[in-house]
């Protein structure tokens, strides 16, 4: 179960909250491919990365959690209304955190909240602790307001049912969609599958120096070093 197509009266509702014309959608995509044709630092497609999904960091689950956004929206035949994102603080110590940068989680919500097509609807941490409060209440400054208000914290799963109806969800979290490691393996095996997409994709990126008016400059965008080690959590 990795890509469910939305019905025909899903299609409907999703196209009604994103204020979609279907009459108006084929021009609209011509006149953003135009503006890319012109943009002389922008290659004339969108980009990937492909990257060893075996190395168990943080780095590199942030980039599979891309590389699977990447896919959906080169596969799903609908655009969604929006994304619900779970996350299961329970498999998170202060290891983890210890080795993700600053740098890294502001490149991360910069792409989310700038670049990434896809609405954030909701974000749910299950399983929550003392160590993923201090987290959370450092990375809320690096969101939108608009975000930091869509982002709930659960003690314990009844809560979360609130929002999330359980026939969506896995057996873990108190649903009946399923396990998640089978989820899990069906998306390593849908990433494996593109491959070749994500490496076709590897060198497919701006150049700065063409940039029409003032280039953009990365380390004033992400410009933050440290990392995690630096916070005091009680």
């Amino acid at each position: 179960m990795t890509l469910v197509q939305p019905s025909p009266e899903l299609q409907i509702n999703i196209r009604k909250e994103l204020n979609e014309d279907v009459n108006t959608r084929d021009s609209d995509l011509e006149h953003i491919k135009e503006w890319l044709l012109k943009q002389p630092h922008l290659p004339d497609t969108w980009g990937g990365k492909v990257k060893d999904i075996d190395t168990p960091n943080m780095a590199d689950i942030i980039k599979v959690v891309l590389m699977v956004g990447d896919v959906r929206l080169a596969a799903e035949e609908t655009g969604v209304a929006g994304d619900v994102y779970i996350l299961d603080a329970s498999v998170a110590t202060a290891n983890h955190f210890a080795k993700i940068t600053p740098s890294i989680i502001k490149k991360f919500f910069v792409c989310i909240q700038e670049a990434y097509p896809v609405k954030l609807k909701e974000v749910h941490v299950v399983n929550v602790s003392p160590l993923v409060d201090t987290i959370v209440n450092w990375v809320k400054p690096f969101l939108k307001e608009k975000i930091r208000n869509r982002i709930h914290l659960h003690s314990e799963l009844e809560s979360l049912h609130k929002f999330i109806p359980k026939d969506i969800l896995p057996e873990e979290y108190g649903g009946s969609a399923g396990k998640v490691q089978d989820f899990h393996d069906q998306w390593m095996k849908k990433l494996e599958e593109y491959t070749p997409w994500f490496k076709s994709q590897e060198d497919i990126k701006a150049d700065e120096s063409k940039r029409p008016g003032k280039p953009t400059n990365y380390d004033d965008l992400f410009g933050l070093d440290g990392s995690f080690r630096q916070l005091t959590i009680d």
